[in-house]
């Protein structure tokens, strides 16, 4: 005799568990340490004072090195997410998604010439950087093989990972982007 339960195994029984997907969970869960390690930051330090103010005055002051890691990551941010909102098939997700691919390959590159989290050696961030020049192959790859499932799933893994939650620790208190949003 077999026990039959309410719920398909390996799902969770709330209706909203099952409607949001995995991607969206991860992003959900850097949001959450973000906003724990910058309140420990900035509890750390009382006398900053974060007030929303717009200045490139530390992006244009900053090495070259940091001038193209910028400009590229952010190129590459709004050129990927331009490719998930556009139809996928055309001329244009590929003459996109090559110069997503660009991008990413100059904004991985730029940041191994970017130290300073740890002193003068390279971070535990820059694994994203080797994880991006490894991966872009295999999604390019998976593509040419006409296996979009595998694209999909390393293309847009690399957007959220590498970009999006990159990018999100890159404006921790104290940091660069930060002083550019935030800055007194």
């Amino acid at each position: 005799m077999t026990v039959k339960t309410a719920f398909p195994p390996n799902r969770f029984p709330h209706a909203l568990f099952q409607r949001v997907p995995g991607t969206l969970w991860v992003v959900l869960g850097a949001l959450v340490i973000y906003a724990i390690v910058s309140s420990l930051i900035l509890a750390a330090h009382p006398e900053a004072e974060p007030r929303f103010r717009l200045s490139l005055d530390p992006i244009l002051t900053a090495s070259l090195a940091i001038q193209v890691h910028v400009t590229a990551a952010i190129s590459a941010l709004l050129i990927g997410a331009l490719i998930l909102l556009a139809p996928k098939g055309i001329g244009f997700h590929k003459t996109m998604g090559w110069a997503w691919v660009i991008a990413m390959v100059i904004t991985a590159i730029s940041s191994f010439f970017l130290t300073g989290l740890m002193g003068n050696s390279l971070s535990p961030i820059h694994a994203l950087s080797a994880w991006a020049m490894i991966s872009l192959p295999f999604g390019i790859a998976a593509i040419r093989r006409r296996d979009i499932r595998q694209h999909r799933q390393s293309m847009t893994g690399m957007f959220v990972g590498a970009l999006v939650i990159a990018g999100l620790f890159s404006f921790l208190p104290g940091r660069l982007m930060w002083e550019m949003l935030f800055a007194t």
